[in-house]
């Protein structure tokens, strides 16, 4: 399929003013297709001459063509553009009757028969280009238009779409006309939905769901709707811009690949956030937050959306910040900053070492693949981080002011980075210009490092050195400790600017001294020698999460950097983590400690002591909890217990029982946790795995059975998973991924050894055959991540250098291997 580039995007807006769309799909076909009939009006200006563009449309088959009522050759057709040609100024109709595909990867309309009921269930993601595989379309975001929508569905369906939709009769659904939209933005979710509906200052409010999904849905139903009402209002107190659209639904959709796509009017989620089982505050506070984040792109990226994708940082890292700051402003979970910064913000972090790392705002996105590779932790966390620290250097006024400002001016149609930061610049007399050009436009992440000084009088100074060239407006804590207890207090917290003038005053020197205490910037930050003693003896004894979370991200970095070893990460959790109180802190230490420094930083040798070391940490953690008060925190620990099992007795009773002894019962999710490191362990069988399925046959059920069957440490059982994943097409994108997750484990690498070399050219083949999304599963999750070692990286650089994968997987790739390169790093630097 050829991509889009920005020329011919250019060219092509420089040419066309289109208008309407009205789009007619027959959903009521067979199980692999479906008809799309679909209506362009558009202008071509100029006066005089005429000239040559195209319409994208990728058909199973495309029936008829006809401009202006004159027939085109479908033959025409070059992979995914049909010419027009000698186009005069002034008003054209192009109608194009085509039959599309289903697919089952979650690119274009997405197909899903839930195997509990046998009910099916069809939804769109279109984003970034895939509105070809669903209508013809001038497929671009700065060409937006009206759109008309019909949908003829089997009986007994619902049809969801961007505006409110009326059942006409005899399967026919109409859709409201919407107001000016981009193509990628236009939504439609069909099947048999089980929907709780209410109405929210005069609007249509609804959440949707499968059938089998209905009562978890409707246990959730009044926080989730609680959770959207307090994000529109808190919105409408912000933005002076109403919102602009005639309802709101929100359609938990099955395997879906992104957490959720902000088409206006109806959001799509992926249906995992339906809870079926226990879960902790935390989840229920990354769902709220994700329902905030897809809300504000109703107004940015909606409202006013990007002009091409160089710009998609626009969209996502301002939701991205919205979203964070406005579930702690407007709803029950007032912590959301500590969990960005502990699980969230690492992303942001990693991702800007790495040699893929590009600008928050990058200038030069040559085409539609390129951009989509943008997708990742700079535009999101990085980004978000960016804006955080711009409110703190402007103030929320000024901030608020500026984005208001850029909405009057731009709604309803398309913005860039300059226009954004001209709105910004007329709410203040800072020079926003030069802060985005610091922050915006340059890669790599600054490190910050303090250095204290004593006087003569026995008093100290701060001086705190910078490597980057960024300026950071911080908080820096000062801690003195009682000798006593031991406890932390803080003396003082200072507000500074980075880089200084002069050192600052700071008393007599703290026994613990923590820069960006409030995580105001985007920097790795280190101790100066006495206060990282102090972080060993008494982490768990700061008062605030946040500042926590600060010092465990450093003690990440420094991990990683190869300046702390990665036993000493174990030691310093096994002795702190046991009294940690939040939650999200809990996960993102345990989650870096089982899955980075367990099964990657240290060698094979010292793998059982540090499993030893986190199963007694989350033995502790479960002793903490017997009384029943804190069960999120019981649920962590329960869950890293089974997953750093060493051996397999305690799990598999807790397996026969069904339950934890003193709680929790397993539930799904549980079961299928256990019986997943039973059968890496070698403790279970088909006959066990098939039972369980019969237990849970739902989709969640299909996928851990997929992934349980991949972990079995037997050839056979490994070589019919790697045919599903690489030999065949047949695996969706969510049963891909089980497989994927389930085939590499550290306990197996002799046996799966052969396979590390098959990977590379297999991995290259799938993804080609099955573009972008398999790509991404095949570079993320099949990737062996267990083998590090000098000869998986050779492997590695010569596949990027010879076998030419597909951007999405040669993105992947290079993340791999560079992560890959830097474990090897750490075990180089344990070891001297």
């Amino acid at each position: 399929m050829s991509v889009l580039t920005r020329d011919e995007a250019q060219t092509r807006a420089q040419l066309l003013d289109v208008h309407h769309y009205t789009i007619d799909l027959d959903l009521t076909g067979d199980d692999e297709t479906f008809d799309s009939r679909t209506a362009i009006r558009f202008t071509v200006r100029g006066e005089t001459g005429t000239t040559d563009t195209f319409v994208e449309v990728k058909p199973a088959e495309l029936r008829t063509v006809t401009l202006d009522g004159h027939p085109l050759d479908p033959e025409t057709l070059d992979e995914n553009r049909l010419p027009l040609k000698n186009l005069t100024p002034g008003e054209h109709e192009l109608r194009v009757d085509a039959t599309m595909r289903y697919s089952r990867t979650g690119e274009g309309m997405h197909r899903f028969t839930d195997p509990t009921d046998g009910e099916t269930y069809v939804y769109t993601q279109l984003f970034m280009d895939d509105v070809q595989r669903v209508f013809a379309a001038f497929d671009q975001p700065d060409l937006k238009a009206v759109f008309d929508l019909t949908v003829t569905a089997p009986q007994g369906w619902t049809v969801l779409a961007n505006g409110i939709t009326e059942h006409t009769g005899d399967g026919r659904w109409k859709a409201a006309t919407t107001p000016l939209i981009s193509t990628y933005l236009v939504a439609v979710a069909a099947g048999p939905w089980h929907s709780v509906r209410t109405e929210h200052r005069g609007l249509p409010f609804g959440i949707h769901c499968r059938r089998s999904l209905a009562p978890h849905l409707d246990a959730d139903a009044d926080e989730l709707l609680d959770v959207t009402r307090a994000c529109f209002d808190r919105y409408h107190e912000k933005f002076d811009e109403p919102y602009p659209f005639d309802s709101y639904d929100q359609a938990f959709v099955p395997e879906f690949n992104a957490g959720a796509m902000e088409n206006p009017g109806l959001v799509t989620f992926r249906d995992e956030f339906v809870f079926r089982s226990a879960v902790t505050d935390t989840e229920r506070q990354t769902r709220a937050m994700v329902i905030a984040h897809e809300m504000a792109h109703m107004w940015f990226g909606d409202l006013v959306t990007l002009r091409w994708w160089d710009d998609i940082w626009l969209n996502e890292s301002f939701a991205e910040y919205m979203g964070y700051q406005t579930t702690a402003e407007a709803t029950r979970f007032t912590d959301t900053w500590t969990d960005f910064g502990v699980a969230r913000k690492s992303w942001g972090y990693d991702a800007d070492q790495r040699p893929s790392t590009h600008p928050v705002a990058p200038e030069n996105v040559e085409d539609t693949a390129s951009a989509l590779l943008n997708f990742d932790g700079i535009s999101y966390a990085k980004g978000a981080s960016a804006l955080r620290q711009l409110v703190a250097w402007l103030g929320e006024k000024d901030f608020l002011a500026g984005i208001n400002t850029h909405f009057a001016r731009h709604k309803f149609a398309n913005a860039t980075l300059a226009d954004f930061i001209d709105s910004l610049a007329a709410a203040t007399d800072r020079d926003v210009h030069a802060w985005a050009d610091a922050w915006l436009r340059t890669t790599g992440v600054d490190t910050l490092t303090p250095h204290i000084t004593p006087g003569p009088d026995g008093t100290c100074t701060l001086t705190v050195d910078r490597t980057g060239e960024r300026p950071h407006r911080i908080a820096v804590g000062l801690y003195d400790q009682d000798l006593t207890d031991g406890r932390l207090t803080r003396r003082d917290r200072l507000e500074l600017d980075v880089p200084q003038s002069e050192p600052h005053p700071i008393g007599k020197r703290p026994a613990l001294l923590v820069l960006n205490e409030g995580d105001l910037t985007y920097a790795k930050v280190r101790f100066d020698a006495p206060s990282f003693d102090t972080v060993r003896t008494a982490l768990a004894g700061l008062p605030d999460a946040l500042t926590r979370a600060v010092v465990w991200n450093a003690l990440r970095d420094a991990v990683r950097d190869g300046e702390l070893p990665a036993t000493a990460y174990l030691d310093i959790a096994r002795t702190h983590l046991p009294r940690e109180t939040d939650l999200a802190v809990v996960e993102g230490v345990l989650a870096f400690a089982t899955a980075q420094v367990a099964d990657r930083y240290v060698t094979p040798e010292q793998r059982p002591a540090a499993l030893a070391t986190l199963t007694d940490l989350c033995r502790d953690l479960i002793r903490r909890t017997e009384d029943g008060d804190h069960p999120g925190l019981r649920l962590i620990a329960v869950r890293h217990r089974i997953d750093t099992a060493a051996h397999p007795d305690t799990i598999a009773a807790w397996l026969a029982d069904g339950t934890v002894p003193g709680g929790p019962e397993l539930d799904p999710e549980l079961r299928w946790r256990v019986l997943t490191r039973l059968a890496v362990l070698g403790a279970t069988d088909e006959s066990a795995i098939a039972a369980e399925l019969q237990r849970d046959p739902s989709a969640t059920g299909q996928e851990g059975a997929a992934r349980c069957r991949a972990a079995l440490p037997d050839p056979e059982a490994k070589s019919r998973a790697w045919a599903a994943m690489f030999a065949t097409d047949d695996l969706s994108n969510y049963l891909f991924t089980a497989t994927a997750r389930g085939f590499w484990q550290p306990e197996q690498a002799d046996l799966v050894r052969d396979y590390v070399p098959r990977y590379y050219a297999e991995a290259v083949a799938v993804a080609a055959r099955r573009g972008p999304a398999i790509a991404d599963a095949a570079g993320r999750w099949a990737f062996p991540t267990h083998a590090v070692d000098a000869d998986n990286l050779r492997l590695g650089q010569e596949c990027l250098s010879d076998a030419d994968p597909i951007p999405a997987l040669r993105r992947k790739l290079v993340d791999q291997l560079d992560d890959l390169a830097r474990a090897l790093r750490v075990r180089r630097a344990q070891a001297g």
